[in-house]
């Protein structure tokens, strides 16, 4: 992991592409401005967590659905021959 020390202000370029800005340092909170392209996904940290739990728990879900009736199996309603 890099650390490096940054003040309001200051700047950050990640791969070129990214700028990360510190915008605002008050007491043990940071304020951030990201400008990447739009084709970057950022996320917070607990956002992303949560992304990533609800995609494993879709993956795991059991893969089959019960099938559906095919219509001409059902009896015919009211009215119908």
């Amino acid at each position: 992991m890099l650390r490096i020390t940054r003040r309001a202000g200051e700047r950050v370029i990640v791969g070129g592409e990214v700028v990360i800005e510190v915008l605002e340092v008050r007491g043990a909170t940071v304020r951030l401005g990201i400008d990447a392209p739009r084709s970057v996904s950022i996320y917070r940290e607990e956002i992303w967590l949560e992304v990533k739990r609800e995609n494993e728990a879709a993956a795991s879900a059991p893969a089959e659905l019960p099938a559906l009736p095919v219509l001409s199996d059902l009896p015919p309603g009211p009215g119908e021959p």
